[in-house]
């Protein structure tokens, strides 16, 4: 279930997109699952592959899960656009690789940046009040809205050589 917050947000992107590049075209925006749906197949295949890589990131709002996210999704996105009898002009291909990955990635970059403020804080507080408080036994998962039981203290420390994206300071 901790995929399906990422996955949504995801497909949200890859929805206002298509609306996008459809009203900047001036077509009818109406028409933007037309534009979306190849990519959208190629965002689910995405999320497979990140989730079944052997060395994957181990989190779906990290860093490398999203860049597996954006290259399966714009390269699976252009050939079924592609087989599908639609074109894949060079500009076209330029720009929704620099959206998608925008979308797909920086939502993601600012999650991390959030996370690191809230660990610091949360490590200042736990300092100050000799590891007392409240939350000092869990870190909550900002994007779930849930605690995630691996990322205790021991696991942080266990984990910051292999996991450069989940900072312990």
């Amino acid at each position: 279930m901790r995929y399906v917050p990422a996955l949504i947000l995801d497909a949200l992107f890859v929805l206002v997109f298509a609306v996008i590049g459809r009203a900047s075209h001036e077509e009818d925006p109406g028409g933007f699952l037309i534009t979306a749906w190849p990519f959208i197949v190629a965002l689910l295949l995405g999320h497979l592959i990140a989730a079944l890589l052997p060395a994957r990131p181990r989190r779906p709002w990290s860093l490398g899960w999203g860049a597996v996210v954006w290259v399966v999704t714009v390269i699976g996105g252009m050939l079924l656009r592609i087989v599908s009898g639609e074109t894949a002009q060079t500009a076209f291909i330029i720009v929704a690789t620099l959206v998608l990955g925008v979308f797909l990635v920086g939502w993601r970059a600012v999650a991390a940046l959030l996370r690191g403020r809230a660990a610091r804080t949360r490590d200042e507080r736990d300092a100050a009040t000799g590891g007392a408080g409240p939350d000092a036994t869990a870190a909550g998962d900002p994007i779930a809205g849930e605690p995630d039981p691996s990322d205790s203290a021991p696991h942080r420390e266990a984990d910051a050589a292999s996991d450069p994206e989940h900072p312990t300071s």
